[in-house]
């Protein structure tokens, strides 16, 4: 997971998520969302508070996270 999405890329996949979720598809904008990278910050609080096997089983993209914190951040 080492690409780097630009802006641009992640605010076309947030404009997509929002029209599935108006358009009634909840399922869909959740997933879309998660193709997103998560910021490292979240991704930090996210692991503290909800474990990380809750990152993990969600499928969220932890790229950005992982080139801030390193491959192994979840382990440690």
């Amino acid at each position: 997971m080492s690409q780097t999405m630009t802006l641009d890329e992640k605010l076309d996949i947030t404009l997509r998520a929002f029209e599935l979720l108006e358009a009634g598809d909840r399922e869909g904008y959740s997933r879309l969302l998660r193709t997103a990278p998560m910021p490292p910050y979240l991704a930090k609080v996210t692991k503290k508070t909800m474990g990380k096997e809750f990152l993990i089983q969600g499928g969220y993209n932890l790229s950005e996270a992982e080139a801030e914190f390193g491959s192994d951040w979840l382990n440690t």
